[in-house]
């Protein structure tokens, strides 16, 4: 789904990201953790097609960017941590706008499934700008899933969530990966990203100094190996 290859981005003199190499199978939830300002973020754009690359290679589903963004796009859902929604809009009318972008067929009934998916049904004819932080991003998330995506990129979607919201968009998440859908998440908790994620890469210094498998290794490793990779 994913091949990056000696990935470079530097804004000015400064290089975020150093020569990153990344490959991610498909159905892969990975999870992208690491210090402020190791270059999750960055990564997590160029992916998406928002920033090129300095130099390297990125591919996705066989499409190399930045040459053919275009047809990235489509296969792509991005939720960032702002949820970037139209307040004055209904949760429903949001949906069909984006719907329209995406130029997909039928729409109404895509965006009454994703809703459902979501726990908004209900609401859908309610405001936006009358929602909690967590329905935002639940909805930002059914967005997102809209045009039914091969990859679907996450930065930090927890934050600013309170503790129930929060646990809402675990459940949320985990059912998105059940699906089969390849996902990546940067995030700054390692143990919730461990309980969701198959897979964790830990980025330092602009490179990923570690990848590991959470399901065999006990949280307290973990947290070792976290430590080592971002201060050794």
């Amino acid at each position: 789904m994913i091949e990056v290859r000696k990935l470079v981005k530097t804004f000015g003199l400064k290089p975020v990201l150093r020569g990153l190499d990344l490959h991610v199978e498909p159905g892969e939830f990975l999870a992208l953790l690491g210090p402020n300002g190791a270059g999750k973020t960055t990564l997590l754009r160029i992916l998406a097609s928002l920033a090129r690359p300095s130099a390297g290679l990125v591919r996705i589903a066989g499409h190399t960017l930045p040459g053919e963004a275009a047809a990235v796009r489509g296969k792509l859902g991005v939720v960032s941590h702002l949820p970037l929604l139209y307040g004055d809009l209904t949760a429903e009318e949001n949906l069909r706008f984006y719907g329209r972008m995406y130029d997909l067929a039928d729409v109404e009934r895509r965006a009454a499934e994703v809703l459902e998916l979501v726990g908004l049904r209900s609401r859908r004819r309610d405001l936006v700008r009358e929602f909690s932080r967590g329905m935002q991003q639940r909805l930002a998330i059914a967005r997102a899933m809209l045009h039914e995506p091969e990859l679907l990129l996450f930065d930090e979607p927890h934050t600013g969530l309170d503790q129930d919201a929060a646990q809402m968009l675990d459940d949320l998440l985990r059912q998105v990966a059940g699906r089969g859908q390849t996902v990546i998440m940067t995030s700054h908790d390692l143990l919730r990203s461990a309980r969701l994620a198959t897979r964790l890469d830990i980025l330092s210094r602009g490179v990923i100094a570690r990848s590991l498998d959470p399901s065999a290794m006990q949280p307290a490793e973990l947290a070792a190996l976290y430590q080592q990779a971002t201060h050794g």
